[in-house]
């Protein structure tokens, strides 16, 4: 499977990591710690050198409780950051993490490859139209309420046939468009209890009939610490276990903090399934 994203082409014959450099200041995991420029250069190299397919930038925290970011205070923080990557690595796949419309010509104009939106196109109208209009790929993630209130009572009655009929509908939507480079993220952690989490990782295959590869974060979450009552410092070991589960049922692209393990675990359940 093959994907060209702004005249660069995404292979996912083998599954892929996507690394997060997260540009703010509030994230349930490394808020802080990449907002100035030799932070996320150095992050970058670092991601770079461990095998990382796809450098994942993202100006807004979307952590339970975040509110939604303003577009101008989005794009100060993303501008500078895009160009540098595009300049130093111009042979690497950058994704930018947005669910604002006005972001994506100039996305597209610095030569970003991948828009990821976790709001599936919900939160601005102009999502769709916007996108389809450009060579990028879209990831398109499932997310019940907004990050403010999402965890407050999320409630399913089938949480994957519910996620299935989500898709279904935007991916139609965006094919009326004439778009269909398109990634989906089952969004576990977005409004979702653990056990939807867990029975979401567990069907997640079931999403493949819908026709387009699926993506999987689940580094660090709250379905590996809570469930180990540790903290989110201590959970990449359980982070790796949930990445070779969702490998095995078919994830296509793991977006990870930790690259360097989340690639030899990419190694290792390729060669399980070369003698499977």
């Amino acid at each position: 499977m093959q994907i060209n994203c702004n005249h660069q082409l995404l292979d996912l014959g083998i599954p892929k990591v996507m690394g997060i450099i997260n540009l703010t200041p509030n994230s349930f995991f490394d808020g802080g710690k990449y907002q100035k420029e030799d932070a996320y250069l150095e992050r970058a190299e670092k991601l770079v050198r461990e095998g990382a397919a796809i450098l994942d930038l993202g100006a807004a925290s979307t952590k339970p409780g975040s509110k939604l970011v303003d577009k101008q205070d989005e794009w100060e923080i993303l501008e500078k950051p895009i160009k540098q990557l595009r300049t130093r690595y111009p042979e690497m796949l950058i994704s930018v993490d947005t669910y604002n419309a006005t972001q994506v010509k100039k996305c597209a104009d610095q030569g970003v490859n991948i828009i990821n939106d976790i709001s599936g196109g919900s939160w601005d109208e102009q999502m769709f139209t916007e996108i389809a209009k450009y060579e990028m790929a879209y990831v398109m993630m499932h997310i019940q309420g907004q990050p403010e209130i999402m965890q407050e009572n999320p409630s399913y009655g089938n949480i994957l046939e519910e996620l299935k009929e989500y898709f279904k509908i935007r991916i139609e939507k965006l094919r009326t468009l004439n778009f269909d480079k398109i990634i989906l993220d089952p969004g576990f952690g977005f409004g979702k209890t653990l056990d939807h989490n867990f029975e979401l990782l567990a069907g997640i295959n079931r999403l493949e009939s819908l026709g387009h590869p699926i993506l999987a974060g689940l580094s660090r979450k709250s379905m590996v610490f809570r469930t180990l009552d540790i903290g989110p410092n201590e959970a990449l070991n359980g982070t790796t276990a949930l990445n070779m589960l969702v490998l095995i049922n078919s994830a296509k692209i793991l977006r990870v903090h930790d690259v360097k393990e989340a690639v030899e675990t990419i190694e290792l359940f390729s060669r399980y399934k070369a003698n499977s």
